[in-house]
This record gives structure tokens, sequence and C-alpha cells, in this order.
């Protein structure tokens, strides 16, 4: 069936972009949104001191979320990610880059202030095919 998601053709964006699509086009029958995910574990404890740990932990969190609703992060064509610190951007994109399929997805990228002990969360929404 391919892919439910794809860059248009002939589609750029600006020379210091980051690691995300300028624009997709998605085609599904339902689409799927998990609410922002953090590094935390079932019992509620932070995972992770670094960005590039908590990102790679709040990555295998929305993996879970989108589980539920049987869909993958290939499925992903929307994430918002809140910072608590832009200067962390590169190293969260160091992580989030090997972790996300292509096309990536469009996203947002944001400094908030988050909840003690979080560097990043993440929302996701998908296509569901």
């Amino acid at each position: 069936m391919g892919s439910a998601k794809a860059v248009p053709e002939g589609a750029k964006q600006h020379s210091t972009a980051g690691p995300y699509s300028p624009v997709l086009e998605v085609r599904c029958d339902k689409l799927v949104v998990i609410s922002g995910q953090v590094a935390v574990n079932p019992d509620g404890e932070i995972v992770g001191k670094t960005i590039e740990e908590q990102t790679r932990a709040t990555i295998e969190n929305c993996k879970t979320q989108l589980a539920y609703a049987d869909c993958t992060l290939d499925d992903v064509f929307k994430a918002n990610i809140y910072l608590t610190d832009l200067a962390q951007w590169g190293a969260m994109n160091s992580v989030y880059v090997e972790m996300m399929p292509k096309p990536l997805p469009v996203r947002t990228a944001v400094q908030a202030a988050l909840l003690p002990g979080f560097l990043v969360e993440i929302e996701m929404w998908a296509a569901k095919k």
C-alpha cells in the first residue's frame, strides 16, 4: 500500500532547517494523536539525565502510545517538540533523526517550561491506513 505520507515533488526549505519535512501530503482513514510524552517509566520515574537519554526515552514512550492505536513511527506526520533549553536543539536532533523514519514528519520545536526534571516533551500525530 505504501506510505500514507509523502513530501510533494519540488518542496524545498531553507539551508538552516532542522531534520523535518517542510510539507507533507497525508492520506489516511483515521488520525491518531498522542498526548505529549516525556522520559518517564511506568512507575513515574524520570528516565535519563541528558537531553539525548531523555529524547530516546520520550520517543520510545511515543512508540508505545502509537502501538496502542496500531500505528508506528512510520505513520507519524506531525511532531511538536517542547524543550526546556533551545541550546539543546542540536543534541535532541541527533537522537530524533536516528530514531524517526523518512520522510521525516513536519515539526514545530519551541522552548517551554516543563514539569520539573524533564528536558523534552514530544506530541505526535499519525495517519492510520
